[in-house]
């Protein structure tokens, strides 16, 4: 195991075991007990796989889909625990970032779905907060917001 994947598996690790502390501490909307359970024991599998993998998946390719796992559900999704979730990870000095989907629906300039509405309405403030949009994002938002509820209505 080379070096680069032992700092880059320790860097999962402690990732992990800030989003088990997150979940267990801010149970996500909608998660029950037996999500949360089901959840952790697979980041601790994943945990330990990358502190001790089989020589054939000791290599960055193997550990950038276990990053993929474990980050997939705090990328996608909004609310307390995944927003705490984030500050940790950034107070730990840890090298991931959240995406910024909204740079995708801003570019677009409007916005296509209820998903993408709800999405919107949910993270643009912690993002905001986060330095990932600024001021002007959030008018441009704000006007597209107001468009999509007009033609909702009609």
């Amino acid at each position: 195991m080379n070096t680069k994947y032992k700092i880059e598996a320790d860097n999962l690790a402690k990732a992990i075991d800030i989003a088990n502390e997150v979940i267990k501490t801010y149970n996500p909307e909608g998660w029950d007990n037996n999500i949360i359970n089901f959840y952790i024991k697979n980041n601790l599998e994943t945990r330990d796989n990358v502190l001790n993998p089989e020589p054939k998946f000791a290599n960055l390719t193997s550990l950038k889909y276990a990053i993929e796992s474990v980050f997939t559900s705090f990328q996608e999704s909004s609310g307390k625990a995944y927003d705490i979730f984030w500050q940790k990870i950034k107070e730990a000095g840890l090298p991931y970032k959240r995406e910024n989907k909204l740079a995708k629906i801003l570019k677009r300039g409007k916005i296509n779905n209820d998903l993408e509405y709800n999405f919107i309405v949910d993270v643009m403030i912690p993002y905001q907060q986060e330095g990932l949009i600024d001021k002007n994002d959030i008018i441009k938002l704000n006007e597209m917001i107001g468009k999509f509820e007009n033609k909702s209505k009609k």
